[in-house]
């Protein structure tokens, strides 16, 4: 079923509220992509008028230097990377560049990591005493208390987290779902429950390339994240899954996952989304926004679609399959 927005439909239909924020368009630039937001405003020609919100760069509790290189390496139709969450810390981040952020341009989004639960809070209540927006929980990070499983891959260390994060903010809560795991599903449910405000939909993919000639792994991390393109498939798919959870409830996901194109946003935006992250695209194509949003806008022109959001679950159901040998 499709959605509509929750306040009076704006004149712009691109425009819409998020979490009770006010997007300009229904793009968000992903964390990891964009550095603190203020190093993206250096390219040429970017307006924030394209993008409805900016995720900062995963923080943690304390400075960390992040992973040995080789970090990013180029795969087909995708991006591996193993950063290793490289950042100053929240202390940092709160006090040097949040101050530095146009907050009249956009929305700004916090992305909080950590390595146990006590980080995750630490972090989260140090942002919810900050300007920024809203606060994006990061759960694929390993949880070094239980052997280094990534706690967005158990449903209960997920829960355990949201929980104890939302007992910290009254910020608007945006879990971050990894798609390394059995049930997607179940786990936004478990969130839910938990006290999530909305879902961003998926993390990247956990993948790895080897150098053939020196019989090593190209990254020094070994393995790293897969994004762009070669993972787009995945993300609908998980993205149509959350949504069937989350529709009852009106909770919004961020969907995310190869978005390159306008028909990929749609693609998102139909299978449940009510929101689209742009991320490894940017690295090819800064400009990338302007023509997405041209291009969503093109699509609701030609289908006398009054607003983005009338797209929100709109995949209709599929035509039954012949019989095999039929």
């Amino acid at each position: 079923m499709a959605s509509t927005p929750n306040d009076s439909t704006p004149s712009d239909p691109l425009r819409l509220r998020f979490c009770g924020l006010d997007f300009a368009t229904p793009l968000v630039l992903l964390s990891g992509c964009v550095g603190f937001g203020d190093e993206y405003t250096r390219v040429e020609g970017f307006s924030h008028a394209e993008v409805g919100a900016v995720c900062l760069k995963g923080t943690t509790g304390e400075a960390r230097l992040g992973n040995a290189p080789h970090r990013v390496c180029e795969t087909p139709m995708g991006m591996l990377n193993a950063i290793g969450l490289q950042n100053p810390g929240v202390d940092h981040v709160v006090r040097e560049i949040l101050p530095r952020l146009d907050r009249g341009a956009t929305r700004y989004i916090a992305n909080v990591s950590g390595s146990t639960v006590e980080e995750y809070v630490r972090v989260t209540a140090r942002f919810d005493d900050s300007p920024i927006d809203a606060i994006e929980i990061n759960i694929s990070c390993p949880n070094v208390k239980e052997g280094g499983v990534a706690f967005g891959n158990d449903p209960d260390m997920s829960a355990r987290v949201v929980e104890a994060c939302r007992a910290v903010t009254s910020k608007p809560l945006i879990t971050k779902l990894s798609p390394n795991q059995t049930d997607i599903a179940a786990n936004a449910r478990r969130c839910l429950e938990a006290g999530t405000d909305a879902f961003s939909v998926i993390n990247t993919l956990t993948g790895m390339a080897i150098d053939v000639e020196r019989r090593v792994p190209v990254l020094g991390n070994t393995q790293g994240g897969l994004s762009g393109p070669a993972i787009k498939p995945i993300a609908l798919l998980k993205v149509h899954q959350v949504y069937q959870v989350c529709q009852k409830h009106d909770v919004p996901i961020i969907g995310q996952g190869g978005v390159a194109t306008a028909e990929d946003a749609l693609e998102f935006l139909i299978a449940g989304a009510t929101a689209v992250g742009v991320g490894t695209a940017l690295f090819y194509d800064p400009l990338v926004c302007r023509r997405i949003n041209a291009g969503i806008r093109d699509y609701l022109d030609r289908h006398g679609i009054p607003h983005v959001l009338a797209l929100r679950g709109s995949l209709a159901a599929a035509h039954e399959s012949p019989p095999c040998g039929g």
